[in-house]
């Protein structure tokens, strides 16, 4: 069974905070319940998917957006930590990163992500990105965290 009713529950995983704030104001357009929630490095991106203080009463995400270049951990050990924990695998990650160096979206895919999206620099083509996104992963696909 499909449960269509409950919130989108988004994890943003970006220490830039113009890329956040572009990223929470996309968002605030879409017309659905979307609860999007920001870590700024990959440890407390660990903590928060583990649900781990401070972050105990966090919600499982339907989708992680993941930006690569981040302090403590890298997205990729971030990504590789989600892909081989059993509770967290089949969460989709989007990386969402301005690198579009081979070695980085190879790298990514190895890891199974299941998207790698090059970062527009250009205000309106990040806007689009975002909706793409929602558009697709919130509306088109069954995410896992909606199937009971």
């Amino acid at each position: 069974m499909v449960n269509k009713t409950k919130a989108h529950n988004i994890l943003l995983i970006e220490d830039n905070p113009g890329d956040v704030r572009l990223t929470q104001e996309a968002f605030r357009e879409s017309k659905k319940d979307i609860k999007l929630d920001v870590v700024t490095d990959g440890i407390e991106a660990i903590k928060y998917l583990r649900r781990e203080a401070p972050y105990e009463d966090a919600p499982l995400p339907d989708l992680i957006l993941l930006d690569l270049n981040l302090p403590k951990w890298d997205g990729r050990e971030v990504l590789g930590v989600i892909k081989s924990d059993q509770t967290l695998k089949r969460t989709p990650v989007v990386v969402l990163t301005t690198s579009n160096a081979g070695v980085d979206i190879l790298k990514s895919y190895d890891l199974h992500a299941n998207c790698f999206i090059n970062k527009p620099i250009d205000f309106d083509k990040f806007f689009e990105i975002i909706h793409k996104i929602e558009d697709f992963w919130l509306s088109t696909t069954i995410l896992p965290t909606k199937v009971s």
